[in-house]
């Protein structure tokens, strides 16, 4: 499946950057003894977990549905990107703690010119890395691959930080600059994080579609002219599959097998229009509304005088 193939790669590429990375910062932080560097090698490193982690989920979340996952399993890409966000929390926390505990002593920072190269190789890796990352998205959508380049996006900002406060440390005398840079660094991991887990917990929650695409979504069911309503829409996400189901009115004077083919017609245009949503219709005399408050309400936008 190319989808899978995409989606693994991107996560293996991933993998690859982080390990070349930790080498690296492990050998500059050696060197330079900078907290800012630290908090670098400490995020790639949490970096290299959470792409094992990624790969582990992309790879399950491309799995078939089988009998016990009659949905597939999708939801393990949101469980992987949740892992990611737990890391890199973790690693705000303890980048922190080393920043506070600098800022109350005092420790020198020295080879800053290794520091600086080390980065500057890391930006451009990174930079290689996230760009394919955004062609995965783009053709995948896949929110752990999504969670992976928002921390990667960090990562250009945290080598930059590192290069300024080895700079202002050590060539311009500003003795604060390294654990004042690395509480920022922090900070930003932090509230990265934070975001990061929006799209997951919504994946994991069944968050509904925007009202954009359901409206989108109603407009093509509304194209066919003998779908009389449409009420207890219900739609979600897992993975990069979304699941739409919903009760459609229909003429209670037609037979069954007529019925029938107009589903199978409904489902084509939706197919059309929202290529791999998987739909479950349920069909019912127009007129005849059994559930309750909002699933009740009638969706069907007013009807295009053309198809």
């Amino acid at each position: 499946m190319r989808r899978a193939r995409l989606t693994r790669g991107a996560a293996i590429a991933s993998i690859a950057v982080a390990v070349l990375l930790v080498s690296l910062k492990s050998w500059a932080a050696w060197r330079t003894g900078s907290t800012a560097m630290l908090g670098s090698l400490a995020d790639s490193a949490l970096d290299l977990v959470a792409s094992l982690a990624t790969l582990i989920g992309v790879w399950i979340a491309a799995m078939p549905a089988d009998e016990d996952h009659r949905f597939g399993h999708g939801k393990a890409e949101a469980l992987a990107a949740i892992v990611q966000v737990m890391l890199i929390s973790v690693s705000a926390f303890g980048i922190a703690v080393r920043a506070i505990g600098q800022l109350m002593g005092r420790q020198e920072t020295t080879a800053a010119a290794e520091g600086i190269g080390v980065s500057l190789v890391a930006i451009a890796a990174t930079f290689a890395l996230l760009a394919w990352q955004r062609h995965v998205i783009a053709r995948t959508g896949s929110v752990a691959i999504r969670t992976d380049n928002i921390h990667y996006q960090s990562d250009l900002l945290l080598n930059l930080a590192v290069i300024a406060a080895l700079v202002l440390d050590q060539y311009l005398g500003i003795g604060k600059a390294d654990p004042l840079f690395g509480l920022a660094i922090a900070a930003w991991l932090a509230w990265g994080a934070f975001h990061a887990a929006s799209d997951a917990v919504d994946d994991l929650m069944d968050k509904e579609w925007p009202e954009e695409r359901r409206a989108e979504f109603l407009a093509v069911l509304a194209r066919h002219p003998e779908l009389k309503g449409v009420h207890d829409l219900r739609t979600r996400r897992a993975g990069t599959v979304d699941f739409v189901q919903f009760h459609a009115a229909m003429d209670g004077s037609k037979p069954l097998r007529e019925v029938h083919r107009i589903m199978d017609e409904i489902e084509a245009r939706i197919e059309a229009e929202f290529p791999g949503v998987e739909v479950l219709i349920h069909p019912d005399p127009s007129g005849l509304v059994n559930e309750e408050g909002e699933a009740a309400r009638e969706l069907l936008p007013e009807r295009p005088e053309q198809l």
